[in-house]
């Protein structure tokens, strides 16, 4: 069963059943047994008021001889003779046990009662058969409201499941009712407070998407701007190759090509590594030494550091073990190699270290260049941000994909003074 509504009217209905039941069962037998105890005060007293009497009125005699009297009415003497009976003939029995008693009279049990003077004997007897019925037709009759009332119980149940779940029913609606590109939050108004959690995590869910596809919009807005530069400027130094008049313009033309296409890129591959560390990007988590991907970074950038005349120093312990994505790691730290050399002097000076403190390692990436003024180096984390625009060759994503990838990884970015006069940047990685 599947509807929550079913399920809830189901259970109330059977603990409504079961409620009535026991009330009905207690109420009947509650009623029968009051039944017999009336039953037996009359008998009581029907006993005593003829004991009492000297004789029975001819009145008397015609309520007692009636066809619809179910009582036995019998009189003896000490002797045991019947003065007077109700019946033709005595059905009760002779030797009279005083107070109450129930006793087999002719195989039908009866209960009767028995007062005695010191002349006579008075004996009323009921069959049981006779006062039991009569105790069910008012233990039935009592318990006959409760069974006219469950049918109307039944639908009340049903009605107020329904009034209850009424607010999941407008939810619902509201979610049917919208289109494929409606992220806007649901209304929480009026809700009951077990299912407002719900709501709440839902609006919190659809404010993380609709953050999510507003970066991922800008950032495709952002990435089609920043690759129609170098592709426009492809498409000039191929007509510029094209239209050569010698050999000297067409190799200079040959290297601007060259150069436009190694820019263009490299613009490519940090977008693809951006998107690749964005959360929920394809990523294969596994221990990954840190200093293992500090060693990777110094090679790959060997060339640019020999080309700019740079010197980079190397400080990495044994080990230090990170879970995560190891192609990932290897371009955060090719990024902070690779902008340390830039705009690390004249000649550039870099020194990297790895180190670990208790359940946190770091990358530590120091330059003797410039630095960042500490009220800048927030911006820096913004995609395609440049500080000077138009001068170098970066793309504006390097540290964007250092900080991305960090805290894909539950880590963090920190930007700081150098002790050699330029830029720190530490990135700080949980220890497997």
């Amino acid at each position: 069963m599947r509807s929550l509504r079913l399920r809830l009217f189901a259970f109330l209905l059977a603990l409504a059943s079961v409620a009535a039941l026991a009330v009905g069962g207690a109420t009947y037998i509650s009623v029968r047994g009051e039944a017999d105890e009336l039953f037996d005060y009359q008998l009581r007293q029907m006993a005593l008021s003829l004991r009492d009497q000297g004789r029975i009125a001819d009145d008397e005699r015609a309520v007692l001889e009636s066809a619809e009297f179910d009582y036995v009415v019998q009189v003896r003497s000490v002797d045991g003779v019947v003065l007077y009976s109700t019946v033709p003939a005595p059905v009760l029995p002779a030797r009279a046990v005083l107070g109450f008693s129930t006793v087999q009279v002719n195989g039908a049990p009866w209960r009767i009662y028995a007062a005695a003077t010191p002349l006579r004997i008075v004996q009323v007897g009921q069959p049981l058969a006779a006062r039991r019925e009569l105790a069910t037709a008012a233990a039935v009759r009592s318990v006959l409201p409760i069974a006219v009332a469950a049918p109307i119980v039944g639908l009340a149940i049903w009605w107020l499941v329904g009034a209850s779940l009424a607010p999941l029913a407008r939810v619902v609606r509201a979610l049917r009712e919208r289109g494929v590109d409606a992220l806007e939050p649901l209304p929480a108004q009026g809700l009951p407070s077990e299912v407002t959690p719900l709501i709440d995590g839902f609006n919190a869910l659809l404010a993380r998407l609709a953050a999510a596809f507003d970066a991922q919009r800008a950032f495709t807005a952002d990435a089609a701007h920043e690759l129609r530069s170098p592709l426009t400027a492809l498409k000039l130094q191929a007509g510029l190759l094209r239209d050569a008049r010698d050999d000297g313009e067409r190799g200079e033309a040959v290297q601007r090509l060259q150069a436009g296409i190694e820019r263009a890129h490299r613009l490519v591959e940090q977008l693809l590594a951006l998107a690749r560390a964005e959360p929920g990007g394809a990523a294969e988590r596994a221990p990954v030494d840190l200093a293992h991907v500090a060693r990777q970074a110094v090679a790959d950038t060997a060339a640019l550091a020999v080309s700019l005349g740079g010197r980079v120093d190397l400080e990495v312990p044994a080990d230090a073990m990170v879970d995560g994505d190891a192609d990932a790691l290897r371009s955060l730290a090719r990024n902070l190699v690779d902008n340390a050399l830039k705009y690390g002097g004249t000649p550039p000076h870099v020194h990297i270290h790895v180190e670990r403190e208790g359940n946190v390692a770091a990358l530590v990436v120091d330059d003797a260049g410039a630095g960042i003024p500490e009220g800048e180096r927030e911006r820096v984390f913004d995609r395609f941000h440049r500080r000077e625009p138009g001068r170098g060759t970066g793309s504006g994503l390097g540290l964007a994909i250092v900080r991305t990838v960090a805290r894909a990884h539950g880590g963090s970015v920190q930007l700081s003074n150098s002790p050699l006069g330029g830029l720190r940047v530490e990135v700080r990685l949980p220890v497997v």
